[in-house]
């Protein structure tokens, strides 16, 4: 009888494959989160556990893993349902909560990877980085730019604090501008993701940032990636270094 990773030969050897089976990954967010779950379960990764307390929206339904029937229900169970469809003997486990101050550092312990798909709609997504840190657990920042992905990896010496400006609200932006002006500066300069972030900043209303399902892709994959290497303690870039993927 074939393996279920028979085709992962040659990439990945049997003992990287077993140790990835039961390296445990701590999922933060259901949104772009879905994705991630699904490449890391489908390279071989099988104890996640994640955590949202959202349900699916339509709006939803263009970047993320995610189909109509699942409209109105909570994302975590829509989401186990269709990893345990992909793998019934998969470790996935679920929190259909959001995190707040007072109950996130309860759910970071145990796992040996952490992802950080929150929105950065308050102070919780550097709090989880942070309980991390001193836990010594490495944490993926993955982001969608639409047309190109990027995504950082916090380690226990340096946080996405040190991008705050003073009286202002910390966001995606921050880190976006972070990327844009450094690859400007080592003249690599993205002038699509530059139009982009003008544009989005002269919106001046509290709106989402525009996501397109190419990059949700694009960073699972690249995640997914970061995770294995972790895993299988290959050498990986750490923050204030970063990973950047687009084919415009």
């Amino acid at each position: 009888m074939k393996n279920r990773y028979d085709r992962n030969r040659l990439y990945i050897i049997e003992e990287e494959q077993k140790l990835i089976k039961n390296t445990s990954i701590l999922l933060a967010g259901a949104g772009i989160g879905s994705v991630i779950a699904e490449c890391l379960l489908r390279l071989g990764f099988e104890t996640l556990t994640i955590i949202d307390g959202d349900i699916v929206e339509l709006s939803n339904l263009n970047r993320q893993n995610y189909i109509e029937k699942d409209i109105s229900i909570s994302k975590v169970e829509a989401l186990k349902e269709r990893l345990l469809l992909i793998n019934s003997e998969a470790k996935i486990t679920i929190h259909n909560c959001f995190l707040t101050p007072d109950n996130v550092d309860q759910y970071i312990d145990g796992h040996k990877i952490a992802i950080n798909a929150l929105d950065f709609t308050s102070k919780v997504p550097l709090l989880f980085d942070s309980l991390c840190q001193k836990k010594n657990i490495p944490v993926l920042h993955p982001y969608n730019l639409g047309w190109g992905a990027l995504v950082l990896v916090i380690s226990k010496d340096q946080g996405l604090h040190i991008l705050e400006k003073p009286n202002e609200p910390f966001n995606e932006v921050n880190v976006v501008d972070y990327v844009s002006n450094y690859m400007r500066y080592s003249e690599n300069p993205q002038e699509w993701l530059e139009e982009i972030i003008d544009k989005y900043k002269k919106e001046n209303k509290k709106l989402s940032p525009p996501q397109l399902s190419i990059a949700s892709w694009q960073a699972a994959a690249v995640c997914a990636t970061i995770a294995f290497d972790i895993a299988t303690n290959k050498s990986i870039k750490i923050f204030p270094e970063f990973y950047f993927t687009t084919i415009r």
